[in-house]
């Protein structure tokens, strides 16, 4: 693997703070997403040849693919957790494995309208009035935070949302203390509001009271040895200091894609490379698929002058090929490809090119070698194709036609059949 110059320029300008790195491909598809306390030295890992013997396949395909990448710097680990996560969501690379569900990070959420306000968690911030904190990276930690502000400020845990004396009959939060019951009247609600009100200034930031208390609670268990107590309280001190930690919120990152490949240009070397009196507008490529001989299918993929025309992809199922025999498949699906593609066009009385505005179609290629490309072309001698469509607009079933190697367009009913056949 040979670092190209314009990759080793990069990597002497990343500096060494935590952020994310997305690798890209040579299309400048993002392929990957990684976060990093040291961007320098986590990014320069990929292209050290001296660890490609730990490298397991998967890796060995993802750093082949690299072609370019970017890094965003952010003030802490936590940020780079979000912004990571925020990321995979947006570009969804193929070599991420986590963070790819819709899972959101946790918020604390607390409506101050509500009668007897409570603190609840949440993964969607909606536009209903409440106050939201958050998103926080580590879940346990917010979890745990809650706790010990419910404990710190007698704050409520149950779920109704207005709870009455029914409530408070099997209430272990006023059984054990932790409430100060503002169901049944035992501090009124003004009070309690301002119960809320101080655990929200908490939320926000004001910690440090709280905060130097557990710092003094944990040196005096450590100084008595009893060592397990004084982890319990280094245990929330850490737990506070993560949630309360101020983090950024990253929306929707504005972020776009350079293209690396210029179509007209590639199409006009392939012509040349290949003789061709003109750029070609449809090219098609085919390729078969089987298990030791079974479940036989073909795959078309369609690119329309230079760029991947997705609506026309294609799957087959071989029918009439018995064993492994790759060739028999390909000249089989050149056959059914061309052939329902000369039917449609003769039933719907498509227009007709007139006499040199078009070159002849060439014959199309498949992967696999000289053996596979006989057979192709083989095939495509059965029924030959002159002319090529333009891709069809969706939903009106008109086409146009234009010269090129061959092609398919029409109706979405259209599309449908043919995936059948």
């Amino acid at each position: 693997m040979s670092v190209s110059e314009h990759i080793r320029s990069k990597l002497s300008q990343v500096s060494h703070r935590p952020g994310v790195y997305l690798m890209k491909d040579r299309f400048g598809t993002v392929i990957y997403v990684g976060k990093a306390r040291d961007l320098r030295r986590r990014v320069s890992q990929y292209f050290q040849p001296s660890r490609r013997r730990g490298w397991d396949l998967k890796f060995r395909a993802l750093v082949e693919a690299i072609h370019d990448f970017d890094v965003h710097m952010v003030k802490s680990d936590a940020e780079s957790v979000l912004l990571e996560g925020r990321l995979i969501k947006e570009f969804r690379p193929r070599y991420n494995i986590s963070f790819r569900d819709d899972k959101r990070f946790l918020l604390v959420k607390v409506n101050l309208n509500d009668p007897i306000p409570r603190f609840t968690l949440t993964r969607l911030e909606t536009d209903d009035g409440a106050r939201y904190f958050g998103p926080f990276a580590s879940g346990g930690s917010a979890r745990r935070t809650l706790a010990l502000i419910r404990h710190r400020f007698n704050l409520r845990g149950c779920r109704p949302l207005t709870p009455t004396e029914a409530d408070y009959r099997h209430c272990l939060y006023a059984h054990l203390k932790v409430c100060t019951a503002p169901c049944i009247g035992n501090v009124t609600l003004e009070q309690y509001r301002m119960q809320v009100c101080a655990a929200v200034d908490f939320l926000a930031g004001q910690c440090g009271e709280m905060a130097a208390e557990l710092e003094a609670r944990m040196k005096e268990a450590a100084a008595a040895l009893d060592f397990e107590q004084a982890a319990r309280f280094r245990d929330l001190l850490a737990d506070l200091q993560r949630t309360t930690q101020r983090t950024a919120k990253f929306e929707r990152v504005p972020y776009t894609l350079p293209v690396t490949l210029n179509p007209e240009a590639e199409l006009k070397a392939l012509a040349t490379a290949l003789g061709l009196p003109r750029p070609p507008d449809r090219i098609e490529g085919f390729d078969i698929s089987n298990i030791s001989g079974t479940f036989k299918v073909a795959s078309l993929v369609s690119f329309w002058r230079g760029r991947p025309d997705r609506a026309n992809y294609r799957r087959y199922r071989i029918k009439s090929v018995a064993g492994q025999d790759d060739c028999a498949c390909v000249a089989e699906t050149i056959q059914r490809r061309y052939r329902r593609l000369l039917t449609d066009l003769a039933g719907r009385g498509g227009p007709s090119v007139p006499p040199g505005n078009g070159e002849e179609a060439r014959a199309p290629e498949a992967g696999g070698g000289e053996s596979r490309g006989s057979s192709a072309r083989d095939g495509r001698c059965e029924c030959p194709v002159s002319r090529s469509p333009t891709p069809a607009r969706r939903g009106r079933g008109r086409q146009q036609v234009g010269t090129g190697t061959p092609g398919v367009a029409g109706s979405h009913s259209d599309r449908r059949r043919q995936k059948g056949s």
